[in-house]
């Protein structure tokens, strides 16, 4: 069973008032990859009520080697372990928001996707929008919930890895899309990761395009004509997103999805596996 994609605060608020049981499990995905503990703190400081927190290091992401990037992804098995942990049966509605103009939510809206988990949405806007609304807020931990039964099934979303990005070089079987702002796309001002540059013969789409000026996103017919423009043609599941760790990628998947363009991968490990690499080429321009 899929959902729509975005779910208003209004609505949120309306399905909250009229939960059963466990039907809906809303995360706080609020992070901060300077500060990685403010996120927990500012969902401590007041949160949608209910909500339980997931941690973009801790419970969306395997420890680094030096050679995976800065935010691999975890095993699927350990990441359905945390999701039942949470309290997320197989099928509980799902719903994520953070602080962050939904980079963190749509990490996690992508790897339950990456589950074969379709009761998934998106908060539009976030919890900037939930406050603007004058909805109620909670603060502290959550009371404790009993285990889910979440597993991994088929899933709805797929990857690639290091060496089939490295091949499609000579292959150009698929079309990069890095989500970086312009500046560290093209090898200006890098302060997060090994290299500077890109990966040959990806293109720029900075995932705050994907956004209107009040942080909410675009109509799906807007995303639908800037993505077409992009693409040139090319198939929808001929694309790979990337970005710096694989987390704003996933931002301009959703977008995407929204656009009714289906079936583009996620390259995981991104240009923070790909700067690790010793013998990987890099393009500045």
């Amino acid at each position: 069973m899929r959902e729509q994609i975005l779910i208003q605060p209004a609505d949120l608020n309306k399905l909250l008032d009229e939960r059963r049981g466990k039907d809906i499990l809303v995360c706080d995905c609020s992070f901060d990859l300077a500060q990685p503990e403010a996120g927990r703190q500012a969902y401590e400081a007041g949160h949608i009520p209910g909500a339980v927190y997931v941690h973009l290091e801790d419970d969306l992401s395997a420890p680094r080697t030096g050679h995976n990037g800065r935010h691999p992804l975890p095993a699927a098995q350990d990441f359905a372990n945390r999701m039942a942990e949470l309290g997320a049966d197989n099928d509980t509605l799902i719903i994520a928001y953070d602080n962050a103009n939904s980079m963190y939510a749509a990490r996690l809206w992508w790897m339950l996707g990456w589950m074969g988990h379709g009761r998934r949405q998106v908060l539009d806007g976030g919890i900037a929008a939930w406050t603007a609304a004058s909805l109620n807020i909670e603060k502290g931990e959550p009371l404790p919930v009993s285990r889910g039964d979440f597993t991994q099934r088929e899933a709805l979303q797929s990857s690639v890895d290091y060496n089939a990005v490295l091949a499609n070089l000579e292959t150009g079987q698929h079309q990069l899309i890095d989500a970086r702002n312009a500046e560290r796309f093209r090898g200006q001002n890098e302060t997060m990761d090994a290299k500077a540059g890109h990966i040959p013969g990806a293109r720029n789409r900075f995932f705050m395009q994907n956004l209107d000026a009040d942080g909410k996103f675009k109509t799906p017919e807007q995303l639908r004509t800037e993505f077409s423009s992009l693409l040139d043609g090319r198939d929808p599941a001929t694309i790979v997103n990337q970005c710096g760790s694989g987390v704003t990628a996933c931002h301009n998947l959703l977008a995407m999805e929204i656009a009714g363009l289906h079936g583009a991968k996620l390259y995981p490990g991104s240009w923070s596996e790909w700067s690790q690499q010793k013998d990987a080429p890099v393009a500045t321009d």
